[in-house]
């Protein structure tokens, strides 16, 4: 193979982290929905559950050896907690999930097909032991190769 070939073999080069070619990893909703959830995500980051609160405390700021996000879109959905590079959700499940177990395996079952793998927990096991949710956490960041 001659060097002009080579160069034909090359990817195009990306006109920037933000052109239409390479658009960034953390832009994962569906622009479609998007507008719509805008708000709802608002909300929900703004009136996050005793739970939720004590779990983003063991979560934020790579405290595990990643980076979480809350309330992040997915599609057009809003899991609790996000570690992107891994494709792993962390939800926290209060009493309204008993009534919505339809909706919830259906969301599940669209999120797997995107690629994510969910953990969940009750609102009960994160307040009474954060540490053992954290190392249940641990142990799912490991499965899937990142500490």
């Amino acid at each position: 193979m001659n060097e002009k070939n080579e160069k034909q073999d090359l990817p195009s080069q990306s006109k920037g982290r933000y052109s239409e070619q390479r658009k960034p990893g953390w832009l994962t909703a569906d622009q479609k929905y998007y507008p719509n959830l805008i708000e709802r995500r608002k909300r929900l980051k703004n009136e996050m559950t005793e739970a939720e609160k004590v779990l983003w405390e063991e979560l934020r700021n790579k405290k595990l050896g990643v980076k979480f996000r809350r309330q992040h879109v997915i599609g057009c959905f809003i899991p609790d907690f996000v570690c992107l590079p891994l494709k792993l959700i962390i939800e926290v499940d209060g009493g309204i999930h008993l009534k919505q177990k339809d909706y919830d395996n259906m969301r599940e079952e669209r999120l797997k097909l995107l690629g994510y793998s969910i953990v969940r927990f009750t609102n009960e096991e994160v307040i009474e032991d954060v540490h053992f949710v954290c190392e249940k956490i641990k142990d799912s960041i490991m499965k899937l190769g990142k500490c």
